[in-house]
């Protein structure tokens, strides 16, 4: 099997996978990780192309369980589609982006005028849930970027009625499954990823390859040892393989994930973002989704985007693009409060230069935000392979953003 891989940090990948890996790995997640059972009906939002496409066929399939596939936009012809479809087809396990959640959640009401929009944001943010029964799901996933706080209770009050847990997942196309993934019967706390997945040798280690994971620093989130799915090279062949995933430690040799992850004290791993999107500013390193998790962390951002520009001054500057919840204004009164809060969060050196509107973002087929195409869009530099872009008119947008 051949899969790409969303290309968001560069060119797509072209992902050599083979017949035993990919379906032990599948099948081992989704009976574990997601009970599943013959008679259930297992729902994940994604686009075919992804890993979690075949993911979910090939793991759902190898215990004769049933999948359910929806062709179309996800709020189309209302925002209530999901809710509509998992009550009708009776769905027992449900998986979503963080993206797709923050995204439906600002639908809001089902009716607003100019004087009921004037209200406090997020009021009614449920409403197209009622009237649908959703007590067939048992379990609820996620996967494909970090969640914020708020977003992550919505999903697990709203539409898991606070007692299905969230398993929330992450590894890669790279791996046909999960280097982390927390187990269904586990307590919980928001936005958690639980730990390393059954039978994977998962590490938090430094600059030198030394384990922070006990300290509770974060770091790089790296693989001791290989797995069964573990990609057998790349399309454009074993050199760009070895140099992508094996050349950042080689002694002992180690799988560089490209995340930076944490343990907290209590044993819950989290995720900070990509570590090769992190931002060097006046000597100082910066995620990206810190920033964007102190962005959202307002109660008027639904989603937001961070990026790194030239300066003067402090070598990178921090310049942020920003999605408002329904019912308020693009104002650079709440410009200020939003630079605040990030220099409140994270330190004075990362308040935004720029905190600039827009009313979408360019992002793949799964969801994923392409911040190299907003860096790019915004410093003017050539995009590149954009082949990964679901909605390119977003860009002119990004181009326009004031």
């Amino acid at each position: 099997m051949l899969l790409y891989s969303s290309g968001t940090t560069g060119k797509p990948k072209g992902i050599v996978h083979t017949h035993a890996g990919a379906l032990v790995q599948p099948a081992k997640e989704l009976h574990f990780g997601f009970d599943l059972k013959p008679a259930d009906r297992f729902f994940w939002v994604s686009d075919i192309g992804w890993m979690m496409g075949p993911w979910t066929l090939i793991g759902t399939h190898a215990f004769g369980g049933t999948v359910v596939m929806y062709e179309g936009a996800p709020d189309y012809p209302e925002p209530d589609r999901f809710w509509d479809l998992i009550d009708r087809h009776g769905v027992t396990q449900f998986g979503i982006s963080p993206t797709a959640i923050r995204a439906l959640r600002k639908h809001g009401t089902r009716q607003t005028t100019s004087d009921e929009s004037s209200g406090s944001a997020g009021a009614g943010d449920d409403e197209w849930l009622e009237g649908h029964d959703l007590s067939s799901l048992r379990i609820l996933g996620s996967t494909g970027e970090p969640w914020d706080p708020e977003s992550w209770q919505w999903f697990y009050e709203h539409v898991g009625s606070n007692e299905i847990p969230i398993i929330n997942i992450s590894g890669g196309t790279e791996i046909m499954g999960c280097f982390l993934m927390p187990m269904p019967t586990q307590p919980l706390k928001p936005c958690t990823l639980g730990g390393p997945g059954l039978g994977m040798d998962i590490d938090i280690v430094d600059r030198a390859g030394n384990s922070v994971k006990e300290d509770n620093e974060r770091g790089y989130l790296v693989a001791r040892d290989s797995c069964p799915s573990m990609t057998k090279s790349l399309w454009s062949g074993d050199e760009r393989y070895l140099e992508e995933y094996w050349s950042t430690f080689e002694d002992p040799p180690l799988w560089d994930h490209g995340d930076w992850a944490q343990k907290d004290e209590d044993g819950f791993w989290f995720l900070h973002g990509r570590a090769d999107d992190a931002l060097n500013v006046a000597g100082r390193k910066v995620g990206p989704a810190e920033v964007e998790g102190a962005l959202i962390d307002h109660e008027a951002v639904n989603q937001a985007a961070a990026i790194g520009a030239p300066d003067e001054t402090t070598g990178t500057a921090v310049v942020t693009y920003v999605i408002l919840e329904n019912g308020y204004a693009e104002t650079d009164e709440l410009r200020d409060e939003l630079r605040t809060q990030v220099g409140e969060e994270l330190g004075k050196p990362f308040r935004p230069r720029e905190v600039l509107f827009v009313d979408e973002f360019p992002k793949t087929q799964s969801g994923k935000i392409i911040r190299r195409a907003v860096e790019a869009t915004y410093t003017g530099e050539d995009l590149g392979d954009m082949s990964s872009i679901e909605n390119p008119d977003a860009l002119e947008e990004i181009e326009q953003a004031r």
